[in-house]
């Protein structure tokens, strides 16, 4: 069977250093930092008191007041990224098939914030149980392309993806193959997350994973960096139009990029930790450089995990070297989550969006916060440190790893005819 080409045709993005795509990518570019005191509720009382949040949203601009009571946040967060998105792909669903146009996502968690409220409230009362009827419908994982898909009138492939925080190139790389092997003409793929509230930061703070640098906020998030302690949450969306090739050109549709392949792996070594020699990160690689027709010289530039954890980042490094050879020293490779914080189910789709700015503008995102170099990284490894790079970028990968052991990766190239 002779697979299809899929492209992206639009972007959102809701995210904490900016709530447009032409926002968001302007702040990576410059290096700006999303994490600040956390404002979402009282975080006096916490190990870690700061966190990459959305700012300055107005919910009402997109949703009516009576629909937002109804939706979680991270389904609010969704909504209003793929408003950007459908604009921006130039979607005019009444002259398309409805029933070939899905919608498939990522979270890691879903409706946390829902669920945390219910529940503070139950144990609150008399034990008689007034639970919210939109409990379940705000919380669960699946509402976020359910409420998409009703609001455009979609009726194609439509479920969720979960990964922890391959959540959403897992839902990117189902979303291709559907179009490829003829399923969908268009998927609306992506993720959202939004758990920055007592019982994220909470749970996080028990694990140890967390940044606790409350005196510096804005340099917490120093992946690769010699001093780093922990990952930085953030919060947001983030959306990609993935179309089928002739059906694009049909409509006179603009192509950011072809998205060339994907690949997925496990570690199968630890509940939390990735493998100490990144097995599972280099099969994931090849996997999608495999799957992409490429070979891994064709890759300018990696937007990696690298989510500023003492292990993660060293064992993602190493699989880089161990599978590029001496090609890993020709590359640029980049932390995004430098910047926007590390938005778990919704990091894919984020950091994929900058894998496709970075081959559409030539551009590497910087990594910030380098202050120490981190002698257990090989130091001939070009991370981008600090500032933006330029330079053509033919192919660029970006990959994603979860808790469980989870890894995705996602292979985007210039668009050719």
């Amino acid at each position: 069977m002779e697979l299809k080409r899929v492209v992206i045709t639009g972007l959102g993005a809701l995210t904490p250093i900016g709530n447009t795509v032409p926002e968001f990518w302007d702040a990576l570019i410059k290096g700006v930092s999303g994490a600040a005191p956390i404002t979402h509720f009282d975080a006096s009382n916490f190990k870690t008191k700061f966190a990459c949040e959305v700012k300055n949203l107005k919910v009402e601009d997109f949703l009516e007041k009576k629909e937002i009571r109804k939706l979680d946040p991270f389904v609010q967060y969704a909504l209003v990224a793929t408003h950007e998105a459908v604009n921006d792909a130039s979607l005019e669903f009444e002259k398309l098939d409805t029933n070939r146009i899905g919608v498939i996502w990522g979270s890691g968690i879903g409706g946390l914030k829902t669920f945390l409220d219910e529940v503070t409230n139950f144990a609150k009362g008399d034990g008689t149980p007034r639970f919210n009827p939109y409990f379940i419908p705000k919380m669960i994982l699946d509402i976020a392309p359910g409420h998409i898909s009703m609001k455009y009138g979609l009726r194609g492939p439509n479920f969720s993806t979960v990964s922890a925080c391959a959540s959403s190139t897992n839902a990117l790389i189902d979303a291709m193959n559907y179009i490829r092997t003829g399923t969908a003409d268009i998927i609306i793929s992506g993720g959202s997350e939004a758990i920055i509230n007592e019982a994220g930061i909470g749970g996080f703070n028990a694990m140890h994973a967390l940044s606790t640098r409350n005196d510096d906020p804005q340099t917490a998030s120093r992946p690769f960096d010699k001093d780093r302690d922990g990952f930085v949450t953030g919060e947001g969306a983030g959306v990609l139009i993935l179309e089928e090739l002739e059906h694009a050109k049909a409509r006179g549709a603009k192509i950011y990029a072809e998205l060339a392949g994907g690949g997925m792996s496990a570690d199968a070594n630890h509940l939390t930790a990735p493998h100490p020699e990144g097995l599972g990160a280099r099969l994931v690689m090849g996997n999608a450089l495999r799957d992409a027709g490429l070979n891994h010289l064709d890759i300018d530039y990696i937007n990696v995990h690298g989510t500023s954890t003492p292990l993660g980042d060293i064992s993602e490094t190493k699989a880089i070297v161990d599978l590029f050879g001496a090609h890993a020293y020709e590359l640029n490779i980049s932390s995004t989550k430098s910047m926007t914080g590390h938005l778990l189910g919704a990091a894919g789709a984020v950091e994929s969006i900058a894998t496709v700015l970075a081959v559409k503008n030539d551009i590497i995102p910087p990594t910030i916060n380098h202050f120490t170099d981190d002698p257990n990284i090989d130091p001939r490894l070009n991370l981008t440190f600090n500032e933006a790079q330029r330079r053509i970028v033919n192919a660029a990968q970006s990959n994603t790893f979860g808790f469980g052991g989870h890894n995705a990766s996602v292979i985007f190239k210039k668009y050719e005819e």
